[in-house]
């Protein structure tokens, strides 16, 4: 019975020490870099949104960004 006890509290403490899902996918350096490549290329879209509203620049339905 002091056998089943101890192996149940240590596979409950191996379960709660292994990292599982809880492992990052990016690095702290990485997600920053993610997240200002998108916000730069949402400032580009904002500028050619105004540009488009303020009637800057020629009409047209093409866009000189990349979308997927």
């Amino acid at each position: 019975m002091k056998s089943l006890a101890m192996l149940t509290l240590l596979a409950g403490a191996l379960c709660l020490t292994t990292t599982g899902c809880e492992t990052p996918g990016y690095t702290a350096s990485e997600n920053a870099r993610v997240v200002g490549r998108n916000m730069s290329y949402d400032m580009r879209q904002i500028t050619d949104d105004w540009q488009d509203l303020l009637l800057m620049e020629k009409p047209s339905h093409l866009t000189r960004w990349a979308v997927q």
